[in-house]
């Protein structure tokens, strides 16, 4: 149906079939409920009003390479399918306030439908609930396209006086183009004439929103940008452009008196990333490295599958036969079969072969076969990338933390079109070969532990936005190095290059200065063939 052969999971990318949206409670022999009313915590299957639309498409689905099926229905028949959908297989279904789905618009009943509950720290337990154009999502998650500059933003202060910056620029984009250069660690100080800093009407805030996330390519804004370390400021005129996202960067191995390690900057689990990993991979086996540096810093998810084959590369064949990467844990009315496909559920594997992304499929992939890796974290590495660690730790390869705790995200879904909207609802939680999955709060290096996050060996060092990534000097990796051969920290830096970064992949919005922007890439994804 339509999209619904997307599959995204919050921590694994697996490739499975797919069988449909799912049924929910009893009434089948009951006249589905209409305009006219709805019985409270009566549900019927949500095939009863998929691809009813109120604006139904036309044309060809281009994932499907077929018509769409959407027929013609009401925004009540699209409400009717989320509340079912979601009263089916959302892994806290029976922690959702029935209301009534003629009440609403879709895109707020879909909002509502989510447990209120929150966790010990007072965080909403589900913080992960979102929708995309299907038009958009099938564009980003499978080739990595999107409308933009190839510029990254961070920011470090979100609510006036705000600070936002360049966390790293993808090559060939507008971004690097000469007589822009933007790069890491410049600042932005205006968007459009509008003082970014201390802008808090909301006409100022969407003319920033519109400035720094462009809805189309060939769109043009002009920015005033403080250069990294600098006091210098320049204007620059930005027109966005469809930039493929480059997954892998900084590919490279670092000398040392104990031998050579090596180092990647891994920033995105898109499809194109599993043939830019294996890339690397085989780069660095040609290096000898005798470690690992894997920077994920700014790696907010993605497909689980290229999550899996990576752990593959770094551990190898003798560390990962007939273990388990991820196991999935449903809601409780599916305890053997997973209520997507249908499928008896297994649990996934280290994936030794390419699962056809970006290379083609059932290739045997490279492998460094390392007993131990070190991660470059912060709060935007999540989903995906919080599943290698966990994997990892799962089959005993050692796992050394640098940097800050993880977003905590050991949940999933599958993306679920329906009337041209994809929708991302929590369906799952994972666990690794250990039976563990318990990291809601994050992953933490071991001298920086607060209430509820996991320890990991390691250094809290903040992100440093003066030196380039992969520069053996720049705080993370530097700390790593020097870990490498001592085992301790250094003491916790001060000054410009402490700053915590949260990256923006969402707009500024009046009053606390963000809300979320569908940051899909914050999930763990599954891919199935077409159905």
């Amino acid at each position: 149906m339509s999209n619904r052969n997307l599959t995204f999971l919050l921590l694994i990318a697996v490739t499975v079939s797919a069988c449909g949206g799912g049924g929910g409670g009893g009434g089948d022999s009951i006249s589905p409920p209409t305009e006219e009313g709805w019985t409270e915590n009566v549900f019927y299957p949500a095939s009863n009003f998929a691809d009813q639309c109120a604006v139904p498409r036309t044309g060809i689905d281009p994932t499907t390479r077929l018509a769409y099926n959407d027929d013609i229905g009401t925004r009540i028949d699209e409400n009717n399918w989320l509340r079912s959908w979601s009263n089916d297989t959302y892994l806290w279904y029976d922690e959702i306030i029935d209301r009534d789905p003629t009440l609403y618009s879709t895109a707020d009943y879909f909002d509502l439908l989510v447990t209120e509950a929150v966790t010990l720290s007072g965080a909403p337990k589900d913080k992960f609930h979102y929708t995309y154009s299907t038009d958009e999502w099938v564009s980003l998650s499978e080739s990595g396209v999107q409308a933009g500059y190839g510029a990254q933003w961070i920011i470090t202060a979100d609510a006036p006086p705000r600070a936002l910056y360049v966390a790293y620029t993808d090559a060939n984009s507008p971004a690097t183009a000469p007589g822009i250069d933007l790069g890491r660690g410049d600042k932005i100080l205006e968007v459009d004439g509008v003082d970014l800093t201390y802008a808090n009407t909301q006409t100022e805030i969407d003319m920033i929103n519109a400035g720094l996330f462009p809805s189309s390519a060939g769109e043009t804004h002009r920015f005033l940008v403080q250069n990294a370390g600098s006091t210098i400021t320049r204007t620059i005129a930005l027109i966005s452009a469809e930039v493929v996202t480059e997954t892998v960067q900084q590919v490279q191995s670092i000398p040392t008196a104990t031998g050579n390690v090596g180092y990647m900057a891994f920033h995105s689990h898109l499809s194109t990333a599993e043939a830019a990993l294996v890339d690397a991979v085989n780069t660095l086996q040609t290096e000898s490295i005798s470690d690992l540096i894997l920077d994920i810093r700014y790696n907010t998810g993605g497909f689980l599958s290229i999550a899996s084959e990576l752990s593959y590369m770094i551990a190898g064949m003798a560390a990962t036969t007939d273990k388990t990467f991820e196991a999935l844990r449903f809601n409780d009315k599916y305890q053997d079969i997973n209520p997507i496909t249908g499928q008896t559920l297994e649990p996934v594997p280290f994936f030794s072969t390419s699962q056809g992304f970006s290379v083609s499929a059932g290739q045997s992939l490279p492998a460094l076969n390392l007993p131990r890796v070190f991660v470059l974290t912060g709060e935007n590495t999540c989903s995906a990338s919080e599943s290698i660690i966990n994997a990892l730790r799962g089959i005993d390869v050692e796992v050394i933390q640098i940097g800050g705790t993880t977003c905590g995200k050991p949940f999933g879904f599958y993306p679920e079109d329906n009337c041209g909207t994809t929708y991302f609802t929590i369906q799952f939680e994972t666990l690794n070969d250990k039976d563990f999955g318990e990291y809601a709060d994050g992953f933490s290096p071991s001298n920086d532990v607060t209430f509820g996050e996991v320890s990991v060996p390691g250094c809290a060092v903040a992100d440093d936005l003066l030196k380039a990534l992969g520069d053996p000097t720049e705080a993370r990796l530097a700390t790593a190095l020097t870990y490498r051969d001592t085992g301790s920290c250094p003491p916790v830096s001060t000054g410009y290059n402490s700053l915590a970064t949260t990256q923006l992949s969402r707009p500024l919005t009046r009053g606390d200065g963000i809300i979320t922007r569908t940051p899909w890439l914050q999930n763990r994804v599954i891919k199935p063939p077409s159905r």
